[in-house]
């Protein structure tokens, strides 16, 4: 199967102690590595504002991974996230076409930028050009 990437954010409890996030972190990690996968990054975003009450709860623990795969481990990693009570809200994103899209966009768009620079007039040819006038 193609190897993506993708994104999975969750949420954790606020009141969760910082040990067992650290431990719930590096069980997703071997989880992802488990299942065939590869976790290109982890970022532990901390405690922030939620946009609404979940579970009665205003702040929640932020946790982002990104990951290469097939999809496999994906598809576990959400079930397992479903059955645990310190996830409050998890998101799983593909973003590889995505950033393919965006790469194509921003080296047409550096193409066009060069190309319209090419055919400007510098200040120096400018100043010449009046000189010999």
């Amino acid at each position: 199967m193609a190897n993506r990437t993708y994104e999975v954010m969750y949420i954790i409890d606020p009141e969760t102690p910082s040990d067992r996030i650290e431990k719930l972190n590096e069980a997703v990690g071997k989880l992802i590595e488990k299942e065939g996968g590869e976790v290109v990054r982890m970022d532990n975003v901390g405690l922030r504002d939620l946009a609404y009450p979940i579970q009665k709860k205003e702040t929640g623990h932020y946790v982002l991974f990104e990951i290469n795969g097939s999809g496999q481990e994906i598809a576990e990693l959400e079930r397992r996230m479903r059955v645990n009570d310190m996830i409050m809200r998890y998101i799983t994103v593909r973003v590889d076409e995505d950033r393919k899209t965006a790469t194509k966009r921003r080296e047409k768009r550096e193409a066009r930028a060069a190309k319209r620079a090419s055919f400007r007039p510098t200040a120096e040819s400018t100043e010449e050009a009046a000189a010999e006038a």
